[in-house]
């Protein structure tokens, strides 16, 4: 008999279960701290990483923009980056590097300190989605 296939949120538990226990606790807090924010915001792996997504209604618009695409928690040796693949256009107080093609990248280096920017950050974004 076939293994089930996993739900998104089974495959993110699946991923997050392989971490380093250090970056494992703070994958997590992201993963409820985003998941609060907003009812329209699930979760899935996505470029071999956590990544969350808007699911409510939206404008038509083409896939290769990754309007869709709310932030991918990235893990790169020991380094938790949170990328935000149209995040530049989001004014924030978070520090992090915004890029020419939309994308801003915040390096997670005190989690506490950026908790309460992280979602509002999250919330601008949902806030200029186009509905």
């Amino acid at each position: 008999m076939a293994n089930p296939k996993l739900s998104d949120s089974e495959q993110v538990d699946e991923l997050i279960s392989k971490l380093d226990e250090e970056v494992k606790a703070t994958v997590q807090t992201i993963r409820k701290i985003v998941l609060a924010t907003d009812p329209e915001i699930a979760e899935q792996v996505k470029w071999n990483s956590p990544s969350f997504y808007f699911t409510g209604e939206m404008k038509p618009f083409d896939p290769k923009e990754y309007k869709r695409d709310i932030m991918v928690c990235n893990i790169h040796r020991g380094k938790i980056l949170l990328v935000f693949p149209t995040g530049a256009k989001v004014k924030s107080s978070l520090k992090g590097k915004d890029y020419p093609d939309g994308r801003k990248i915040i390096t997670v280096d005190d989690l506490t300190a950026i908790t309460i920017e992280l979602q509002q950050l999250i919330k601008d974004w949902v806030a200029m989605v186009e509905k």
